[in-house]
């Protein structure tokens, strides 16, 4: 098969892993910058150009789009899929998993476990909205963040109020959600791979803060995940149309809850911690589901 990744960096732990899997088992891979792209939107013909030359057919892609690129980065999957190019993850899960309001009124409207979450507009409605979540402690969270950027925890009323009033000063999208202080600084990452999670890991918060992301100084270990914290980082990746992804999930008082749905979820913490080759089952589930033109949506949507 020929195998494109879409990475903007070849050097990064998981493309490296990706090409690595892909070779070992005799595809034809190559690492193509998807902010490189460009397309002839009009033609006939679906095509994509890269540094000068038309590039040829892909049998399959591996999107490993960025949270701050995601727009562009759709589109080009989106292209390969109007080509006829079956893509790991389509177009519009990429688009639907990144659009955090989005993904969590389609995960509640199935039943999926979720933080108490606020959404408003107006000033005038931050008394209560802050109710509605149930009062400090809260967290406010940006909508366009990513791996714990753009995340706050508001101790206090007065605090959480300063945080909001500083978010709208700058015409910022935020959600404001419930602290669940029994998880006590950890989250789980399930990591999904069509209809299993093949690897599971608890990442805990260093002392004195309350995001548990790797790249935060957070630590990993293996964990026993129950059955229902199974199925529910199985059907909210299934909700999204996510083939593959790292659902993050928090132990509450209520039974497990949803944080995120990442479609583009990192290979280096998971494998590291749990010994797997995540990277290996990857690359095997598109041998076994890839066809010419098996793509749901079409390039629709």
């Amino acid at each position: 098969m020929k195998i494109g990744i879409l990475s903007r960096n070849r050097k990064l732990y998981s493309t490296k892993r990706l090409v690595e899997a892909a070779a070992a088992r005799g595809h034809e891979v190559r690492v193509i910058n998807h902010l490189r792209c460009y397309m002839n939107i009009a033609s006939f013909k679906p095509s994509i150009h890269y540094n000068g030359e038309l590039l040829p057919k892909f049998d399959a892609i591996i999107p490993r789009i960025g949270a701050s690129v995601t727009f562009y980065g759709s589109a080009v999957v989106r292209q390969f899929e109007m080509m006829g190019t079956f893509s790991l993850n389509e177009s519009v899960a990429i688009s639907r998993s990144r659009d955090k309001l989005r993904s969590m009124q389609l995960l509640s409207r199935k039943g999926i476990g979720l933080p108490v979450t606020g959404f408003a507009n107006s000033p005038d409605d931050t008394y209560d909205l802050l109710q509605i979540v149930g009062g400090a402690p809260v967290v406010v969270k940006l909508l366009e963040g990513t791996q714990g950027k753009g995340v706050v925890l508001a101790e206090t009323r007065k605090a959480a109020e300063s945080v909001v009033e500083a978010f709208r000063g700058l015409n910022a999208n935020f959600l404001v959600q419930e602290f669940i202080k029994e998880a006590g600084g950890a989250d789980i990452r399930c990591f999904v791979i069509g209809d299993k999670v093949v690897a599971s890991m608890i990442r805990q918060a260093q002392e004195g803060e309350f995001r548990s992301n790797l790249h935060r100084g957070g630590s990993s270990r293996l964990i026993k995940i129950t059955p229902e914290e199974r199925s529910t980082a199985v059907r909210s990746a299934r909700i999204m149309g996510l083939n593959v992804a790292g659902v993050d999930i928090l132990r509450s008082n209520h039974g497990p809850v949803v944080i995120e749905v990442n479609s583009s979820p990192g290979l280096e913490g998971i494998e590291s911690t749990t010994g797997k080759d995540i990277a290996g089952l990857i690359v095997s589930y598109i041998e076994k589901h890839w066809k010419a033109g098996k793509t749901r949506t079409k390039g629709a949507g």
